[in-house]
């Protein structure tokens, strides 16, 4: 795999090997390599650019031609940092944009051939338990007998409803719904109108109308007004809200990832961001030029959430489809481990990436 490809020398792999994960989405691509330790992972090297992969994708039913180049060249990214670790397991993964694009298939077949990283499409359903996957240990700290996930993305947002276990038991998934709405499709939909009261309100309305069907079917108010419901979400909207509810001078994962964020002061936060305009939106240390236009119709989301199904407060979480493919990988290499003791002393075999199914 051209990804492999020997450039310079390799550090030996730390202990337990080294695991990667590539999310491709709608407006991300993010690269996290990482070592298992006893109580989840060390981070070895992470990437992260805005790609705008669904860029224009709504109205012409394409991936853009230069869409596919930015994201082409971020692939190309974290095929060369790839390769500077040797790999016992390494799944890369596309998402929303991908899954609705007519040339979507064609586009990954591309990238495969011009950066050697084979992209596996997943199911809105794997994307709902890749999230709960990543968030388990932020839902078992807050105890409780259901969990309500939400994943705003760029494409689509994705809604879980979980059975808590007992401890030690990974999270059931009872049911999710997978919304065609997430921040690119909003903000393409409504662009300016979405910075005005009356298109904030549209886009809260819509959002309602399509969570309304997973609420008949599973009453998920009754359950939270009954209490033992761990509201959880996890995006860039929510952890934006979460820096600014907490005042933050810039952004910084470790005060954000778990964090408890009241009702009101998300209130707050969200009404903070709503009176500054585009202008101020760019400028805002905490959302900036590349996510001034997505901010606000995630927004919308995270309020039509909680106008369906409101909490006392919700945990926000920094965390992803990576770290859900990460911990997956890293299970099974531990139980090929078991029966193989030599297992985590290979590197990664020279094939495709997102072969490494568990």
């Amino acid at each position: 795999m051209v990804a492999f490809a020997a450039r310079t020398a390799r550090p030996p792999p730390p202990a337990g090997g080294a695991f990667a994960a590539i999310d491709l989405g709608t407006n991300n691509c993010r690269l996290l390599i990482a070592a298992p330790v006893p109580d989840g992972f060390r981070v070895l090297d992470s990437y992260s650019r805005v790609v705008r992969l669904g860029q224009g994708m709504i109205a012409s039913g394409q991936l853009d031609a230069s869409a596919m180049e930015r994201a082409l060249t971020a692939l190309r990214a974290c095929a060369e940092r790839l390769d500077r670790h040797r790999l016992t397991g390494l799944r890369a993964v596309a998402t929303e944009a991908c899954r609705r694009a007519e040339n979507g298939a064609a586009f990954l077949d591309r990238a495969r051939r011009e950066t050697g990283l084979s992209l596996e499409l997943i199911s809105t359903r794997e994307e709902a338990e890749l999230a709960v996957e990543s968030c388990a240990p932020l839902l078992q700290r807050e105890g409780g007998r259901r969990a309500l996930l939400f994943d705003i993305g760029g494409g689509s947002t994705e809604i879980a409803w979980v059975r808590l276990e007992a401890p030690g038991q990974p999270p059931a998934l009872i049911g999710y719904r997978s919304l065609p709405l997430g921040v690119v499709v909003l903000a393409e939909r409504y662009g300016c109108a979405a910075l005005t009261e009356a298109g904030f309100a549209a886009m809260v309305a819509e959002i309602v109308e399509h969570l309304q069907p997973f609420e008949r079917i599973h009453c998920i108010g009754q359950e939270i007004a009954r209490g033992g419901v761990v509201v959880l979400g996890t995006s860039g909207t929510l952890t934006t809200l979460a820096a600014v509810a907490l005042g933050l001078p810039r952004y910084r994962r470790d005060l954000v990832d778990g964090a408890v964020l009241p009702r009101r002061e998300a209130e707050r936060a969200l009404a903070e961001l709503r009176s500054l305009g585009r202008e101020g939106l760019c400028g805002h240390p905490c959302v900036g030029p590349e996510r001034a236009d997505y901010v606000l119709p995630g927004c919308a989301v995270v309020a039509a959430i909680d106008r369906v199904w409101p909490a006392a407060h919700a945990v926000v979480a920094d965390r992803g489809l990576r770290e859900g493919m990460l911990l997956r990988m890293m299970r099974a290499a531990r139980a090929q481990h078991r029966t193989h003791p030599g297992y985590f002393n290979r590197a990664a075999s020279p094939r495709p990436a997102g072969t490494e199914r568990s």
